[in-house]
């Protein structure tokens, strides 16, 4: 018997490091504790309104408040800037900026008034926006000078135009119409087109007009047309240019009405109604090759993807719910799914994380494929986090000719993934092998056994590790004895915990958010030494 195990550095995670400050986690094991602009941007990034495999949603987001109205108090500008960088396509969708945003219109510094002020028009930019504000608003803090303010701006947007496609295509959401909305703020209309939109709003068009009374109110003429004219959708469709959202729920939509549609649809509409225009027949493989190539042209062009906001799970949900031919989500359609859809949404998730050049760096990629990342789905996307950091992996495994991709739970495993492999391949062989407890720290337990000389480990986890007989930072640290000094290491997490295997005392040792679409160049970064 000896007591080489204590020696030599090595503490089993369900213990804490002797000597360092460290917090249990929700699976039992110790880590360290995430500093509270790091679990700001987690939560921003990643949303907390989902229960996790270790925590239930009304905790994560208890967690996310307290952090939050730490952050105003102490600066509220900075929890501004924070709140921007996640709304602008960055975040997994723009509700966990929209809550943050109310809760720093509550903050009591005039720096915090002032800065919910400045961020608003950013934050808050479709109808279906501004009425999940209203919403968070009314349960947590109610209407009050500032609110007042914001909301009877909002309704009085100089460009008349877009107010009204706003006011037209989300009418009702969380609770509130338009009218209440007109009726709460008590607005005026500043000019006498908002005066002839607002009167729409309140009252409607008994007698329909006998053409537009102006440019701006067009779409709303040909919309109150259509409900007088519910045969003719294809006619209302093409001249007064309407939305599906606009169009549905007022006219008979066949197969003439959604080519209509498709051939102005943007790309977030898109996206979402790949299925429904394959199962009417608008898309096809043997015919109208016309629509398909305008599919690849519009997925597949970074200029709609940047314009339209897309992250790349946006792209991420589409294909898996393509591929599944009706078998995911809500929808009562079926369909084949056409060959020549599932390349452009490939070629469009590769898009959609910028091209990267690469760095010249080894790279080796360790994919958490532990239970926890497999038992549950990300928000309403139908992904798994162990789905998501495999492409996540792949994306910045492509740019570089030297990388490794392996999985760990309780071993660590060949995942038969390579940068050949498509995006949805790399999901499938990811999703399969899913098993285990979690310990990261057998990553360099292999690259120790077989000598692999990586210039930077990247761990894709939700942070729980605990079932090893050492920590992550102590088996990084026998590591760069062994084989590499300069190694450094990256933990990209995927859940909104408070928890990290970042050892703060290590300079070569980073925590990021991993859904971020800019992660990949990041850690090139990152390797580089650019940062």
């Amino acid at each position: 018997m000896t007591y080489q195990f204590f020696t030599q550095g090595q503490t089993p995670q369900t213990q804490p490091i002797p000597g360092r400050e460290m917090i249990q986690g929700r699976s039992g094991g110790w880590m360290f504790q995430a500093d509270d602009w790091q679990v700001l941007r987690r939560c921003l990034l990643i949303g907390t309104a989902k229960s996790t495999y270790y925590a239930d949603k009304h905790e994560l987001t208890g967690d996310f408040m307290g952090v939050l109205k730490g952050a105003i108090a102490s600066d509220p500008d900075r929890v501004a800037q924070e709140i921007l960088y996640a709304s602008d396509g960055r975040a997994l969708s723009n509700s966990a900026p929209i809550f943050a945003l109310v809760l720093l219109s509550m903050g009591e510094s005039p720096a915090a008034k002032q800065a919910f002020g400045r961020i608003f028009p950013q934050v808050v930019r479709t109808g279906s926006h501004f009425y999940e504000w209203l919403s968070y608003t009314k349960s947590l803090r109610g209407f009050g000078k500032i609110v007042r303010q914001m909301g009877t701006a909002w309704l009085s947007r100089p460009d008349v135009s877009a107010l009204a496609y706003q006011l037209l295509k989300y009418q009702q959401r969380h609770g509130f119409s338009h009218r209440d909305v007109l009726r709460l703020f008590h607005v005026k209309p500043p000019t006498p087109e908002h005066d002839r939109l607002f009167a729409w709003v309140t009252n409607g068009w008994e007698n329909l007009p006998g053409q537009p009374p102006s440019k701006a109110l067009t779409q709303i003429w040909w919309y109150e047309w259509l409900k007088r004219h519910p045969d003719r959708t294809s006619e209302a469709i093409k001249q007064g240019r309407l939305t599906h959202e606009m169009a549905a729920p007022v006219g008979q939509m066949n197969q003439q009405a959604w080519q209509l549609l498709f051939e102005e649809m943007p790309i977030g509409a898109l996206l979402r109604n790949l299925g429904s225009l394959t199962a009417l027949g608008v898309l096809r493989s043997d015919r109208k090759q016309g629509n398909l190539k305008r599919v690849n042209k519009v997925l597949c062009d970074r200029r709609h993807l940047r314009q339209g906001r897309i992250h790349p799970i946006d792209i991420l949900k589409a294909l898996k719910t393509y591929q599944s031919g009706g078998k995911l989500g809500k929808s009562q359609k079926t369909w084949e799914p056409i060959p020549q859809i599932l390349d452009s949404l490939d070629r469009a998730l590769a898009l959609s994380f910028q091209v990267l050049e690469p760095t010249g760096k080894t790279f080796l990629h360790a994919v958490d494929v532990s239970g926890s990342m497999s038992c549950h789905t990300v928000g309403s996307i139908g992904l798994t986090c162990c789905e998501i950091a495999t492409v996540m992996a792949l994306a910045t495994a492509k740019a570089e000719a030297h990388y490794m991709i392996r999985g760990f739970s309780t071993t660590f495993r060949d995942l038969g993934i390579t940068a050949r492999d498509s995006f949805s391949d790399a999901m499938a062989k990811a999703s399969q092998q899913n098993f285990g407890g979690t310990d990261a720290s057998v990553a360099y337990d292999w690259a120790i056994e077989t000598r692999y000389h990586a210039d930077i480990f990247c761990f894709w986890t939700d942070c729980e590790s605990w079932a090893g007989r050492q920590h992550p930072s102590q088996a990084l640290a026998r590591y760069r004895q062994a084989v590499n000094p300069k190694a450094k290491a990256v933990y990209i997490t995927l859940a909104p915990y408070r928890i990290s295997l970042v050892d703060p005392l290590d300079p070569q040792s980073w925590d990021v958010a991993g859904f971020d679409p800019g992660t990949p160049r990041l850690i090139q970064l990152l390797a580089t030494g650019e940062l």
